[in-house]
């Protein structure tokens, strides 16, 4: 039987709020690109307009259900595997690994343009039983190993690492949960880090875990402590990720904004990584994504599942979308929040610690107009036209908009220099030659005009309209 839970299902207990609501830390003085209301109409295509992503958990078993894969490319880019990368499903049997289903995941994702978020390489729990019997020295080797050679294996195909997840203690102590990896030695989450670091220099390393929303708590102060002294020694540490699993004894709070910008302003990107909600209220959703879109850093929310009927905690109807696939109230809210909500700066807010690597020395200035016209391809006898203008810039990627004239019903051909990738569309369909370099986009109703999201790493070539054609 597959573990669905993939954290503490005991209830979590309601901690009162013993101060108001703090005034957000570390003013930015950033400027932020103006916040019109985005032309997306699915979470994906709204989040990238902004500059982030909105993603959901994926497991490997439902993907031959069409109903499930149909909302998922529709309305996700940015997919994190359940259950699939996790210690007892890549490592069953010591030094002999298995990636199949977690390979299944990554290779529907990236196949249509979303990212991967990798979920997780250290934790307590869901151990294989060859794990779970070891300890002391043994132990330690063995946890790092595995580090190694998951991220080693999935480099480059994993935007995102959990490293470490829910390592921190519940109730008041602040301090680590005592678990046979803490035992090892109370530096084994900074081993783990530089591991990771090690085998996948590209990817961000996040620190993961469950009851960190509330500023006041002393869990998240602990998180927050360790997260400020990884800073100050550079231990490469690039994202904290908060679960925000909110229900009835542990419910969303009117200082969660206060708690993300905190954390941001240590110098890390904030991440909501398990979002569900009890009964999925309209109005907490709404305050959840506009908390994350209030803050610079806050560059993406996954969702913990796709309908209720996906849930680990499907009796309590926490998710976005009805056992039946149908849309909740809290979509439209979710969705009117990521269109309302303000863009992520074309330039890094500053921090309290210098970045961990610097920008690519390829970019071009955020404000330098295209080095050539737009290129406007003419098909041979296709009838219609196709312009591609350059967007919105951040660190790591970059949109595209291109605009289809003499043609109501179109299909476009976009290609992106290797090794970029196009991480989020809207406004079209779009389908990936086997290369996944080369994207035909097709009309679907949303008009003439069509945008994308192209990861970078490392090359900022424009991308190509290589036809247009009329259909």
């Amino acid at each position: 039987m597959t573990e669905r839970c993939h954290g503490d299902t005991r209830p979590r207990a309601r901690t009162a709020i013993v101060l108001a609501a703090a005034a957000l830390l570390a003013a930015t003085g950033a400027a932020f690109l103006p916040s019109t209301a985005s032309a997306g109409t699915t979470l994906g295509a709204s989040a990238a307009e902004k500059g982030r992503y909105f993603g959901t958990a994926v497991a490997a078993s439902r993907l031959s259900d069409n109903a499930y894969t149909t909302i998922l490319n529709r309305e996700f880019n940015m997919v994190t595997a359940e259950n699939e990368m996790k210690m007892n499903a890549t490592e069953p049997q010591q030094g002999r690994f298995s990636y199949g289903a977690a390979e299944q995941i990554v290779n529907h994702a990236r196949s249509r343009g979303m990212s991967v978020r990798g979920h997780t390489l250290a934790w307590h729990s869901q151990q294989p039983g060859w794990m779970e019997s070891m300890s002391g020295s043994a132990l330690r080797q063995a946890m790092l190993n595995h580090v190694t050679q998951v991220a080693t294996h999935f480099r480059g195909q994993v935007v995102a690492w959990d490293v470490v997840n829910e390592a921190f203690a519940d109730g008041s102590s602040g301090g680590r949960r005592d678990s046979n990896l803490q035992r090892t030695g109370n530096d084994w989450i900074e081993a783990a880090f530089r591991a990771a670091d090690a085998a996948d220099p590209n990817a961000k390393l996040c620190y993961n875990d469950y009851n960190t929303d509330n500023w006041t708590h002393a869990k998240t102060q602990g998180v927050y402590n360790m997260v400020r002294d990884f800073k100050a020694r550079g231990v490469p540490i690039d994202c904290v990720g908060f679960q925000s699993h909110f229900n009835n004894n542990s419910p969303y709070v009117s200082n969660y904004r206060t708690t993300l910008s905190s954390f941001a302003a240590l110098g890390v990107d904030v991440q909501i990584t398990e979002l569900d909600i009890q009964g999925a209220p309209a109005n907490t959703y709404r305050s959840v994504v506009e908390d994350c879109m209030a803050v610079p850093r806050c560059n993406g929310i996954t969702v913990w599942g796709i309908r209720d009927s996906d849930s680990w905690l499907a009796s309590q109807t926490p998710l976005l979308f009805n056992s039946n696939g149908s849309k909740k109230a809290a979509y439209d809210a979710v969705l009117a929040a990521l269109n309302n909500g303000a863009a992520v700066p074309t330039t890094a807010p500053p921090t309290s610690a210098p970045p961990t690597s610097a920008p690519p020395t390829s970019t071009p200035p955020t404000s330098a107009p295209p080095t050539s016209a737009p290129p406007t391809t003419p098909p041979p006898g296709g009838g219609c036209t196709a312009t591609l203008q350059d967007s919105t810039r951040w660190g790591d990627r970059f949109n595209s908009q291109v605009t289809v004239s003499g043609a109501s019903n179109w299909s476009v051909v976009v290609a992106v220099t290797p090794p970029q990738k196009v991480s989020a569309t809207w406004n079209g369909s779009p389908t990936w030659d086997s290369s996944g370099n080369v994207m035909t986009m097709r009309s679907n109703g949303s008009g003439n005009v069509f945008g994308f999201t192209t990861m970078a790493n490392g090359n900022w070539t424009r991308p190509q309209v290589l036809s247009c054609t009329a259909s």
